[in-house]
């Protein structure tokens, strides 16, 4: 008789990694079976444009890594992850050449935002400033309540749920001037949602405290180093690891007495045979994605810009909600589209050769968008940095088809592997009472499409992995 693991992971996804680590740090006996060539989903690192130009096919920069529960229970920097910083974590330019900025000092940012709205903004994070570990536990763990977990600290939580619960466009009263509202919009446009739903405000708010208490900082070597890390760990704990094996079937697997899946939930339905049991799950609006090989740094208009890790391209409140609206609600490309960038070889030289840069950018498209954006993203960054077109030595643009073909979770194009547009951004995939349980006993779902959703944090695959072990430990 063939051996029985203890669990079987179907997808090397950070969150599958976590889920395998969790569980194998445990004691149980774990096996993970990946499709692609290496470990990462997500998370992964390619020469996509010329030798010795390392870009990162998705995430690049990772506020919540850093300052993830699950990621700081681990010695993963025994295993090569080494967390780098820029001088800035965030400048959102204006064409006038200023910016607002999100620096690691309250004070710097508060000042960049105007004297108007710095002491409103002392106002918005101050009641949470020192408190990140609660908090963080708490806002990413708010998807086990039912799980056997409840929250650290109450009573913070019903504050910061209480601010958090505002749509991004009641900014527009809580600041006097564009430059605050428009920092609080770029961060909450990582969502892809509309900026009127509720709710808005709390990943914004919790992005700006990662910011001021973490950083948002870039792995050495790209976002590989953080895949390659958890995979380094989950060996040294006995862990098993397949990589070049899709699975089509459960029955193809070893046989288990659990099968954690960081797939979509689609994805495991079919696989695991539950039928329809995920028809209700809707996908959200997807990215069009260019990474850029350059004969230097990118040219801004704004000396904020060009020290910063991360950049964001709106650049008013009023602009980044039309593009969301427009690619979330509208069905269209946006003339104008809000776009997340990123400068990794700024802080980390091993991503290019001397002298050279690499450069991450995205704008927001409907589910399964045909075309090229390409032009439409490079007028806007002109726009803020001109001659930008005159440092590209080669670029690697991806659509929603090519994501969806480059890693089968982005469904559509949908890197947060299922619409975080009203409710859907607490409740994922569906309304369950243990959202990482699924209708088969054995069968559980641990990716970015369970709570708390998208980001390389883990914490999807943390929380799966607590369900899995709180009931092979009843068998036990």
């Amino acid at each position: 008789m063939p051996s029985i693991r203890d669990a079987v992971v179907v997808g090397a996804g950070p969150n599958g990694l976590t889920a395998a680590v969790e569980l194998a740090r445990r004691g149980f006996r774990v096996e993970v079976f990946e499709a692609g060539g290496t470990v990462g989903g997500g998370a992964r690192t390619e020469e996509l444009t010329l030798p010795g130009f390392r870009h990162d096919p998705c995430s690049a920069v990772h506020p919540t890594g850093a300052g993830s529960p699950a990621f700081g229970s681990m010695p993963l920097e025994r295993y090569g992850l080494e967390w780098l910083h820029p001088e800035l974590p965030l400048a959102h330019p204006f064409p006038d050449g200023t910016a607002a900025v999100l620096a690691r000092s309250v004070g710097e940012t508060a000042a960049s935002l105007g004297p108007r709205d710095a002491g409103a903004y002392r106002r918005l994070v101050g009641p949470y400033l020192g408190r990140w570990d609660t908090l963080a536990e708490d806002f990413f763990g708010y998807g086990s309540a039912f799980n056997g977990r409840f929250p650290a600290d109450p009573l913070q939580l019903v504050r910061f749920g209480l601010t958090g619960l505002q749509p991004v466009t009641w900014a527009r009263a809580r600041f006097r001037d564009e430059k605050a509202r428009a920092l609080l919009a770029g961060m909450a446009g990582h969502v892809i949602a509309p900026l009127n739903n509720l709710f808005m405000t709390a990943p914004a708010l919790v992005f700006a405290l990662a910011a001021h208490t973490v950083g948002w900082p870039f792995p050495r070597g790209g976002s590989q180093a953080i895949s390659d890390a958890l995979a380094g760990y989950l060996r040294a704990l006995g862990g098993t690891i397949h990589t070049g094996t899709e699975v089509k079937r459960l029955d193809e697997l070893p046989p288990a007495r659990a099968y954690v899946f960081d797939t979509s939930p689609t994805a495991l339905a079919r696989i695991a045979g539950l039928g329809s049991a995920y028809d209700s799950v809707r996908y959200g609006a997807a990215v069009f994605k260019l990474d850029y090989a350059l004969d230097g740094p990118v040219p801004w208009t704004s000396p904020d810009a060009a020290r910063a890790g991360t950049v964001h391209i709106g650049p008013t409140l009023g602009d980044i909600d039309t593009a969301l609206r427009d690619a979330v609600v509208r069905g269209r490309a946006p003339e104008r589209p809000f776009l997340i960038t990123a400068q990794p070889s700024l802080t980390d030289p091993t991503r290019a050769p001397e002298g050279k840069h690499v450069f991450w950018a995205y704008g927001h498209l409907p589910n399964n968008w045909q075309g090229d954006a390409t032009e439409a993203v490079e007028r806007q960054i002109e726009r803020f940095a001109p001659g930008f077109r005159d440092r590209v030595l080669a670029r690697a643009a991806a659509g929603p088809p090519q994501l969806a073909a480059r890693n089968a979770n982005y469904v559509g194009g949908d890197i947060s592997c299922g619409s975080a547009a009203g409710l859907r951004l607490l409740i994922r995939p569906k309304l369950k009472r243990v959202p990482y349980e699924t209708a088969h006993p054995s069968v559980y779902l641990c990716s970015s499409a369970a709570p708390p959703g998208p980001g390389v944090h883990g914490m999807a695959g943390h929380h799966a992995a607590r369900a899995v072990w709180r009931r092979l430990r009843r068998e036990r």
